[in-house]
């Protein structure tokens, strides 16, 4: 395969590519370095998997989350990818074995994490037949980010290094000022650039402030107006996780927590569950999520303000990366830019704390003014909108406190875990009839069998947009199956008499 869309079709199954995949690729095969700043969901992953697939010698991709290159790993060999991870999790022998394959031109991509390139490995790999070098999360590499990593900073110079091999730089979020950052610090040469719209529509925003409720009540109210659902609660403290957590466990809902204080073995274990639909929500201080590919969670809650406009459009954005309507709600309070005040003692530089100092204040004030949420954020990002006027608090008047007073009610009245999350007002999801919802739960089942028994997360399988897409149309062949949008060759060789099968169970009871 050597061109784009043909690596689309038959590798991924799509027919189509979202708005600026497709430059980005095609400056990529140019031999350009490129900086593409494109929101969590737009797909960014797609534009160095395709050009992986054309390109000769293998695409090397610098991830800051050892965590996750498994699973990314995973979803790339379930469609068909020569991929790995190199890393400290590696016995000695598997480690080396690896190293030999990448040598010999066995890998089409390979992933490490930023720490393995300070020593030895960034000597090593003037020799790999490297064709494209992606840094995943490029924020990471500035002083003036929302996130900044050192380990990131010592990436300076590796262009050089490698014999100007092109360099790509994604990241979700980044402003001007961090965009000329990320160029000038990986040494890129005259690099063209995409900037995606951050507009996500099917992001519905809720903006709650504490001290009229109970938080706690409201967040359970949220949660449980979406049981069955996957979501993220966001906290600012490790001990708020802890509390929340044990809270929710005490009101029945499978909640599991996240924080730089428990082990490794514990903070993997939670992370896993999440993955694989074991636990429904995940409990989390800003340690958890960065490069998250768990494609169907389904809200977001912070139930502390975050430091910046910056991490709150991150972290939220964590929810719908399939495109399927979610809900992200943020409580906040005064109280929490204070909190936020008394971790910038540690900056040195006077001018970046009073920066950070203002940026908790700028998104305090974003929140308390009465403006559609999309146009606000957007605003920071420097890109102007027209009101959202469907997928914010502000545009429909639908308060994150009725939605959860009406959770709380609906759960009281024994209503059915089967039915689906309390819609808000004017909405432009498509409802599905009751026979496609329970098809749906009956593929998810399916799907999470598969899944279990493969040692995958379920996302990997199939995303929920695709199944809700064969729950509507109900292939009958597989060829009725390929057609379905996220189905391609390999998935239908692998899962299709699977789902096949499920349809065709359905149908015969009568769905």
């Amino acid at each position: 395969m050597t061109q784009p869309y043909d690596v689309l079709r038959r590798v991924f199954g799509y027919d189509e590519f979202r708005p600026g995949q497709l430059e980005v690729i095609e400056a990529i095969l140019d031999g350009h370095d490129c900086i593409a700043v494109m929101p969590t969901g737009a797909g960014k992953s797609l534009t160095f998997q395709v050009p992986a697939r054309i390109l000769p010698g293998t695409v090397l991709v610098i991830s800051p989350l050892i965590s996750l290159m498994k699973d990314q790993v995973d979803a790339l060999a379930s469609v068909g990818y020569r991929a790995t991870a190199i890393n400290s999790t590696l016995e000695f022998t598997e480690r080396r074995r690896r190293l030999e394959t990448l040598r010999a031109g066995g890998y089409e991509l390979v992933f490490l994490a930023p720490e393995a390139l300070d020593a030895g490995l960034r000597r090593e790999a003037r020799g790999w037949p490297l064709s494209l070098i992606v840094v995943d999360e490029a924020h990471c590499i500035s002083h003036w980010g929302h996130d900044f990593r050192p380990s990131y900073r010592r990436l300076r110079g590796l262009k050089s290094e490698l014999e100007g091999i092109p360099v790509l730089a994604l990241t979700a979020t980044a402003t001007r000022q961090v965009a000329r950052d990320i160029i000038r610090q990986l040494g890129m040469v005259k690099p063209r650039g995409y900037k995606g719209s951050f507009f996500r529509p099917n992001l519905r925003i809720y903006c709650r402030k504490k001290g009229t409720g109970v938080t706690r009540n409201e967040i359970l109210g949220l949660i449980r107006a979406r049981e069955g659902e996957c979501g993220i609660v966001y906290c600012l403290s490790r001990r708020a996780v802890d509390s929340t957590t044990a809270f929710l466990r005490k009101k029945g809902i499978r909640a599991a927590p996240y924080h730089a204080g428990l082990s490794d073995d514990e903070r993997a274990a939670g992370q896993e569950a999440f993955a694989r639909d074991d636990v429904e929500v995940i409990v989390a201080t800003i340690a958890f999520g960065m490069g998250i590919d768990k494609s169907n969670v389904r809200f977001v809650i912070h139930r502390d303000m975050p430091k910046d406009i910056e991490s709150w459009y991150q972290e939220m954005g964590r929810a719908g990366r399939d495109g399927l309507y979610s809900d992200c709600f943020l409580f906040y309070s005064w109280a929490d830019v204070k909190a936020h005040d008394r971790f910038l003692d540690s900056i040195d530089d006077p001018e970046l704390r009073r920066i950070k100092l203002l940026a908790s204040r700028r998104l305090f004030k974003l929140v308390e003014r009465d403006v559609c949420r999309h146009q606000g954020i957007l605003a920071h990002f420097a890109e102007r909108i027209a009101p959202c006027g469907t997928s914010c608090d502000v545009c429909t008047r639908v308060r994150a406190e009725e939605l959860a007073a009406q959770g709380m009610a609906r759960t009281s009245r024994g209503r059915r875990s089967e039915e689906r999350p309390v819609p808000t007002a004017k909405t432009p999801e498509p409802v599905d009839d009751a026979a496609a919802e329970r098809l749906f739960q009956r593929l998810r089942e399916t799907r999470k069998r598969l899944a279990d028994a493969q040692g995958v997360p379920a996302y990997i399988v199939f995303s929920d947009s695709t199944l809700r897409a064969m729950a509507r149309r109900r292939p009958t062949s597989p060829e009725e199956l390929l057609d379905v949008s996220g189905v391609g060759p390999t998935k239908l060789e692998r899962y299709g008499n699977e789902f096949l099968t499920a349809i065709a169970e359905a149908r015969g009871q009568g769905d």
